[in-house]
């Protein structure tokens, strides 16, 4: 699903990923508000695995729909599309549930790959966004705090997340099964409180415990 409210770039995006033997365009609107009508009605419509959210739009914006669309369809990721390279939107877009964020000047190559990255559960945030947003982060925890916080897997697995690994990668990475991967990631989210990927790699270098070198 894609929630934009100019439908040249719409027809653009439909273009692209229908063109993708693994993606379909299956719905857009232009607001959240049609959006979030159609979700609840569920006859009319196929309940997406992704939704593409613009930031600003006309009525509910982008950001105040996040929660909405959670509530709505938890199961499904949201990527967020725009032209905002604000660090407070990036932020709170992040922090409020985002999967991935992406500006609308990313290639095809980018768009369709980060696609796949998050449906893998995989984080995605734009590479000119990156460094400029997570250095602004400033809170750090004391480094025997860090220490207790995550086991050293734990911090294997986040650090593996960061690089943008998916759950996959990161079992073969370190040798281990894809459930232990999956229930290491469960227990970074409960530790760190994040509901995702985006927004545990974000806190863990807010609160120091990945180092902002490794961008």
């Amino acid at each position: 699903m894609m929630i934009e409210d100019h439908p040249e770039y719409r027809e653009i995006v439909e273009l692209v990923l229908n063109k993708e033997s693994d993606m379909e365009l299956t719905s857009q609107f232009g607001t959240t508000e049609r959006a979030l009508r159609s979700l609840r009605d569920r006859e009319d419509h196929e309940e997406p695995d992704i939704i593409l959210l613009d930031l600003h739009l006309p009525g509910l914006s982008g950001l105040e729909a996040i929660p909405h669309f959670s509530t709505e369809i938890p199961q499904a990721r949201i990527i967020i599309l725009t032209q905002s390279n604000r660090e407070k939107d990036v932020l709170k877009a992040i922090m409020l549930g985002a999967s991935g964020y992406l500006l609308k000047s990313s290639t095809v190559k980018q768009l369709t790959e980060g696609i796949r990255t998050v449906m893998e559960g995989g984080a995605l945030l734009d590479a000119k966004l990156a460094k400029f947003v997570l250095t602004t982060l400033k809170t750090k925890l004391p480094p025997h705090e860090i220490e207790h916080l995550l086991s050293k897997r734990e911090l294997e697995v986040l650090s593996m997340l960061s690089e943008g690994r998916v759950k996959k990668e990161i079992a073969e990475g370190l040798r281990i099964s894809l459930t232990t991967v999956v229930s290491h990631v469960g227990n970074i989210y409960e530790k760190l409180n994040a509901p995702n990927a985006p927004s545990a790699i974000a806190k863990a270098f807010q609160l120091g415990i990945l180092p902002l070198s490794k961008l």
